[in-house]
């Protein structure tokens, strides 16, 4: 159970009740989380509106937006967002043993813009201030200026979502770790949290 109370979708403005929904349903299994952000009916409204208008749009492959998301989260140790994106990597083509060991150098079954995807979300996420412009350039070459923007968007926002679902102990919805090994995921594979430690001055 997460910190806050969970607020059902009658207790939202009618004008988000939409959003609620669709993000708790058609988006995916993320009932829980909606269930926190409706505390902030202006939050429910503009971060999930964006997220479900830049689904609708398509603008970046799904395959790229989806690395991105599962290297942040495991660089995060985001156990939540883990847990429900690597199955959708894993619905993208990468194998089970890519997604596992997505963070290692040597990465098996990556291809060249694969790696390009993961090694610019890693960057982005531990030291944006240091962007290789090679590594930028090779960007340029796969992706649009648009695609870019979205590509950075969604790598920083993956960041504020694992921040946010950790800080508030967002449990992971029922039926998610099922779909997580029918994809040939483990549970192993998610990131294991030692236990908290004391606030100094407790």
């Amino acid at each position: 159970m997460a910190r806050v109370r969970d607020v059902g979708i009658e207790e939202v403005p009618e004008a988000v009740q939409p959003i609620y929904r669709r993000y708790a349903e058609a988006y995916g299994p993320f009932l829980n989380q909606v269930k926190v952000f409706a505390h902030r009916p202006p939050a429910l409204q503009h971060i999930m509106g964006l997220l479900l208008d830049l689904a609708d749009e398509a603008l970046l492959p799904k395959r790229y937006l989806e690395i991105a998301v599962v290297v942040v989260s495991k660089l995060n140790e985001c156990t939540y967002c883990v847990a429900h994106h690597t199955s959708r990597l894993a619905e993208q083509g990468l194998p089970p043993e890519t997604i596992a060991r997505i963070l290692e150098p040597d990465c098996p079954g990556l291809d060249e813009i694969d790696r390009l995807v993961r090694d610019y979300a890693v960057q982005v996420t531990q030291d944006p201030k240091r962007l290789d412009d090679a590594l930028y350039a090779r960007l340029r070459e796969q992706f649009s200026e648009e695609q870019i923007v979205e590509l950075t968007l969604r790598t920083a926002l993956c960041g504020f979502f694992n921040r946010f679902n950790d800080a508030l102990q967002i449990d992971i919805e029922d039926g998610v770790i099922d779909t997580l090994l029918a994809s040939g995921g483990t549970v192993e594979d998610l990131p294991v949290h030692d236990a908290p430690q004391p606030v100094p001055g407790d």
